[in-house]
């Protein structure tokens, strides 16, 4: 039953609704937030470093505050921020499907909970994988002819 509920495109469309919603009310009130992110979903412009990418786990924490809240944008399907990784800052401009969204937190209060998120076929950024296979592919070996 609930895989019928969360798996609908009706069900994902209401929240992206919500998502949006709430994340616009906090940016009307000047609010700094975090959100886990299905990180499946997102793209990175410039694509992050092999060292950093294989770090970040499938469920990510972005802290949108400071600098990084500044440069929030956000439509009707998603949102994207710069942000800086790993030790030495790389930057690097991220963009999320608001879909892809699993949770809207302020300090320790969660304030949404997305279960969307969670489903893959809402969630894979063809993109990225496409991405991720070739560096597999590339840093293996054996492979290195091909290259």
């Amino acid at each position: 039953m609930i895989s019928e509920v969360i798996e609908s495109v009706d069900f994902k469309n209401f929240m992206i609704k919500q998502i949006r919603e709430m994340i616009n009310y906090l940016l009307d009130r000047s609010s700094e937030f975090a959100i886990t992110v299905n990180i499946n979903g997102a793209t990175f412009n410039p694509n992050l470093p092999i060292s950093i990418e294989k770090k970040l786990s499938k469920f990510s924490l972005f802290v949108l505050s400071n600098y990084t809240y500044t440069t929030i944008k956000i439509d009707d399907e998603i949102i994207s921020f710069e942000a800086g990784f790993g030790s030495e800052n790389f930057g690097s401009t991220v963009t999320i499907p608001l879909e892809s969204i699993f949770q809207i937190v302020i300090e320790d209060s969660i304030l949404l909970i997305n279960p969307v998120a969670t489903v893959e076929k809402f969630n894979t950024n063809t993109k990225a994988s496409l991405h991720k296979s070739l560096n597999v592919f590339k840093n293996n070996p054996n492979n290195k002819k091909f290259q």
